[in-house]
């Protein structure tokens, strides 16, 4: 139970007064001189300036410390208030004592520690975010190191700036995104003109444009490898549509040539219909495949041994007429053979 601060003096005498009545007696009873007795409350006198002096001293050193503490703990709310870019916070350390103000000035900082840490778990959320994003984009290059945090700078300026960094990143992924998802579309595309597996054909790019499953690199090399596969299949594209649409030239000449029966020509008709389309015409599955190419080639080289063979048929056929009219119009002597070779030029003429 705490005194009342008034009656300390009066009890602090009181108690003085009652032991210097008590070291009196003793003195009497020993027999003390007065000049020891003086000697003795000179000592007394001077142990207790000394012991009053070093509490005295105590309580200075006491309060300095708390005057630092206070001071202290104001320079973190100032340096929080800097770095969050608020103005400083004043009038906490005119709250009554000492202690009254070290206790409101603590409550203060605990006060701004936590609106710095959420603060804080702000700038890192974004931040995280903007790493996994560039991450995305080029992850050999991209170094964490590189995303750490100033908690020098807290400032809504700051955030509002970081933000707008992660809108513009997170807009490019999505275009990124769109732009992989149309290449993937396109190279699916060649792949099913040219009868080639999509999956194989990726599999060997760079870097496979799906690592996981509903998972697709948007990466400058998985984008970069896309295009340059994209490129290679539309040469390969020209390359086989030239020899298709030569195929199917010749393959008309034939058919004109020899008459072929439209039931022939109904199983080609595609590659005639095709003989100058462009390279965007040619959108049919398979429609320039190594196995139908070969397979046009094969008839073509059909129609050609056809076209020997019936060459061949028409040469003896001239052959056997020519014998008889020169045996009808005696041109060559009984005792001759008869001279079946045909000029160059009729043989040239018959075979075209």
């Amino acid at each position: 139970m705490a005194l009342d601060p008034n009656c300390r003096p009066t009890r602090i005498a009181t108690a003085h007064r009652t032991l210097l009545d008590e070291l009196q007696i003793i003195w009497d009873e020993v027999g003390e001189s007065e000049d020891e007795k003086d000697k003795m409350m000179l000592e007394l006198e001077q142990e207790c300036r000394n012991l009053y002096r070093r509490k005295i001293d105590e309580a200075d050193q006491y309060r300095d410390r708390i005057r630092q503490a206070i001071a202290g703990l104001q320079a973190e709310i100032e340096d929080i208030c800097c770095s969050m870019g608020e103005p400083p916070v004043h009038g906490i350390e005119s709250a009554g004592s000492l202690k009254e103000q070290l206790n409101a000035v603590t409550l203060k900082l605990e006060e701004m520690q936590i609106e710095k840490n959420a603060r804080l778990l702000k700038f890192l959320e974004v931040m995280d975010q903007i790493r996994k994003i560039l991450a995305e984009f080029s992850p050999i290059e991209c170094d964490d190191s590189k995303f750490s945090v100033d908690e020098s700078d807290l400032s809504t300026r700051a955030l509002r700036e970081l933000e707008k960094q992660l809108q513009s990143l997170q807009e490019e992924k999505s275009e990124r995104l769109r732009r992989v998802m149309e290449h993937s579309n396109t190279l699916k595309a060649f792949c099913a003109v040219l009868g080639l597996s999509y999956e194989e054909t990726t599999r060997d790019l760079h870097h496979n444009s799906h690592h996981d499953e509903g998972y697709m690199s948007i990466s400058d090399d998985s984008v970069e490898s896309l295009v340059s596969a994209i490129e290679h299949l539309r040469k390969v594209k020209l390359e086989r549509m030239q020899k298709l649409q030569d195929l199917a030239s010749a393959m008309l000449e034939l058919w004109n040539l020899m008459d072929v029966p439209s039931e022939e020509q109904q199983q080609f008709q595609s590659v005639a219909c095709n003989i100058a389309a462009s390279e965007q015409e040619f959108t049919e599955l398979n429609s320039l495949s190594l196995e139908f190419i070969d397979h046009v080639r094969a008839e073509v080289l059909r129609l050609e041994q056809l076209k020997a063979s019936r060459i061949e048929e028409l040469i003896l056929k001239k052959k056997t007429e020519l014998h008889e009219i020169h045996l009808k119009t005696h041109l060559i002597a009984e005792s001759q053979e008869p001279d079946l070779d045909i000029d160059d030029e009729l043989l040239m003429h018959l075979r075209c």
